[in-house]
């Protein structure tokens, strides 16, 4: 192969790598603006609708699938997994009544009900401190710890904390926009033994 082809060759590889690499999102400065409205624009809204690809890990071993989330403010959630374009997983909780199929123990009910639902309404704090820690805003009550980035008004971490004791993490990062609405449309939740890692495809917000 000449050398001439060659660099003709290398440079097409380089290009290729350019156009597939993930384009960096400039998300918006809010710095300077009153926390609460932001709090008081989000307390309207009821329910949230996404698609998602969803990875489970437990003790070293994944599953992976696409899913459809319904979660509402009052904590009623309708998740359905799919895998190779069949359902695998169903769980809903209604009034707090939780049904699955399969089967499942505590720890993944906690994670796809309770986790699910405070890590997407973040916002909805009861009775919280609010205090600031060098680029976060820190709301904190005796069950949930939320760090806010204090000039993007977007989620960094959670901690939730159950009645039994049990504690559960949450990891938000990769910022996103429907419209005029920004998110972070990759959230890690962690609770003991279990991970369950969310890729947002797309999110709809409904008052």
């Amino acid at each position: 192969m000449s050398k001439h082809v060659l660099k003709l060759f290398f440079v097409s590889l380089i290009f290729l790598a350019a156009s597939c690499a993930p384009k960096r999102i400039a998300v918006p400065s809010f710095e300077g603006r009153a926390f609460n409205d932001l709090l008081s624009e989000k307390s309207g809204i009821s329910s949230i609708d996404a698609k998602v690809a969803i990875l489970f890990e437990k003790n070293g071993s994944e599953i992976r699938g696409d899913a459809a989330l319904d979660v509402a403010k009052t904590g009623d959630i309708s998740l359905r997994v799919y895998s190779l374009g069949f359902l695998a997983m169903e769980i809903t909780s209604r009034n707090g009544r939780v049904k699955s199929d399969p089967v499942l123990d505590r720890g993944k009910k906690a994670i796809l009900t309770r986790g699910l639902r405070d890590c997407l309404f973040w916002w909805d704090i009861k009775d919280y401190l609010i205090s600031d820690e060098g680029g976060y805003y820190i709301l904190k009550n005796p069950e949930r710890e939320i760090w806010i980035d204090k000039k993007t008004f977007l989620p960094d971490r959670q901690t939730i904390r159950f009645e039994d004791g049990r504690v559960l993490y949450v990891f938000y990062s990769e910022p996103a926009n429907d419209g005029d609405s920004w998110y972070q449309s990759k959230i890690r939740i962690e609770l003991s033994k279990y991970a369950v890692t969310l890729t947002i495809k797309k999110m709809a917000f409904k008052s």
